[in-house]
C-alpha cells in the first residue's frame, strides 16, 4: 500500500473506520478519559451498543457510496475501537504510531494487519515520551497543525494527548512542512470548558475553507493565525453549543464531499447553500456520547 495523505479534503481512496462490535460496559465517572463520555455517564446517556453499530454501518455505507476502499481493525472482545483516527495517522507516505494514553495500549494490537500492509519503512515509531494522538494532528499541504497543551498541569490532564517533545520529533521528520502547534483549553469534566483534540474545534474543508471554534485555543492569537491563513470568509464559526454537539468534526470524501451529523441542520445547509457543497448526512448522535466524531472515527490512508 502506497500512503498518500498531503491534506483533509482530497479524494479520498482508502481509509480505516473503526469498529464497533463489542465495545464493553460503560466506564465509572473515575475511569472515563474524556470530559464528553464523563458528561455522558454522569447524565446516564452513555451510548448503547446497538445504536452504535447502526451508527456506523451508515458511515461505512456512504464511504463505500463513493468508491472508498474500507480497512477495519481485528476485534477485540469487550474494547472501545470506534476511534481510530488516535491509533496512528498518515502524514504524507508515512504512517506515525500514536503513543495513545495507556487505557487504550491494547488497541494498536487490532491494527497489526494494516500495519503490515503498509510496511515497515513507512512506519514510524515515536520514542515513548513523546505523546501525540491522530485527532490532534491536521495535515494541509505545507502546513502541520498540532492541538497540543503547554499547560504545567499537563500530566494532570486525562485530556492533554499531546505533549510539546512529539512536536519537535516531527520537525525532524518534516522539516519542509510549517508546523504549527496551537494551545488547546483542557478539562477532564466538563466538555463546554475543554476540547480533547485539535479537530473538536479546528477542521479544514474544500480546497480553502474551515469550521473553526473561536473559544477552544488558549491564546486568540492562534484563533487569529488561522483567520490570516484561510481568509475569515472561508471561516464557518461554531457556537459553545455546537462545538458541545461536535459539528467542527466532520470528515470529508473530498473538497466537494463531507459526511456530517444529521442534526447539524445550521452547519449542513450553509455549507450547501453558500459553499455549494454535497453533504451526506448520516446519524451520529449516540457515538457523539463518548468524545469523539466522524473525523475521530476514520484513518485516512490513501488521498489522491
Amino acid at each position: 500500500m502506497k500512503l498518500n495523505i498531503k491534506n483533509e479534503t482530497a479524494r479520498l481512496k482508502s481509509v480505516v473506520l473503526g469498529l464497533p462490535d463489542s465495545i464493553g460496559a460503560p466506564h465509572t465517572l473515575e475511569e472515563s478519559y474524556d470530559a464528553k463520555s464523563y458528561h455522558s455517564i454522569q447524565n446516564n446517556i452513555y451510548p448503547k451498543q446497538e445504536d452504535i453499530t447502526y451508527e456506523m454501518s451508515e458511515f461505512e455505507k456512504i464511504l463505500k457510496k463513493h468508491d472508498v476502499e474500507v480497512y477495519r481493525p481485528s476485534l477485540i472482545k469487550d474494547y472501545n475501537q470506534v476511534f481510530a483516527r488516535d491509533v496512528a495517522f498518515v502524514i504524507d507516505d508515512l504512517m506515525i504510531i500514536s503513543n495513545i494514553i495507556p487505557d487504550r495500549y491494547d488497541e494498536q494490537d487490532a491494527y497489526r494487519k494494516i500495519f503490515a500492509r503498509v510496511g515497515w519503512k513507512k512506519i514510524v515509531n515515536l520514542p515513548e515520551t513523546a505523546h501525540i494522538e491522530g485527532g490532534d494532528v491536521i495535515v494541509w499541504n505545507d502546513f502541520l497543525f498540532i492541538g497540543t497543551c503547554f499547560s504545567q498541569d499537563y500530566r494532570s490532564y486525562k485530556t492533554a494527548r499531546t505533549n510539546e517533545y512529539s512536536i519537535e520529533v516531527l520537525k525532524e521528520y518534516f522539516p519542509k512542512k510549517r508546523i504549527i502547534d496551537l494551545d488547546l483549553k483542557k478539562s477532564d469534566t466538563d466538555p463546554y470548558k475543554g476540547i480533547l483534540h485539535l479537530d473538536c474545534t479546528f477542521n479544514p474543508i474544500g480546497k480553502d475553507k474551515c469550521i473553526i471554534y473561536k473559544d477552544g485555543f488558549v491564546d486568540e492569537s492562534d484563533y487569529r493565525l488561522i483567520l490570516d491563513i484561510f481568509g475569515e470568509e472561508n471561516c464557518f464559526h461554531v457556537t459553545d453549543q455546537e462545538m458541545f454537539e461536535m459539528f467542527p468534526n466532520i470528515f470529508s470524501i473530498s473538497p466537494e464531499i463531507v459526511v456530517s451529523d444529521s442534526s447539524f441542520t445550521r452547519m449542513n445547509n450553509f455549507l450547501r447553500n453558500e459553499w455549494g457543497m454535497n453533504v451526506e448526512e448520516i446519524p451520529y448522535r449516540e457515538i457523539s456520547k463518548m468524545g469523539g466524531l466522524l473525523r475521530c472515527s476514520t484513518m485516512p490512508l490513501v488521498r489522491e
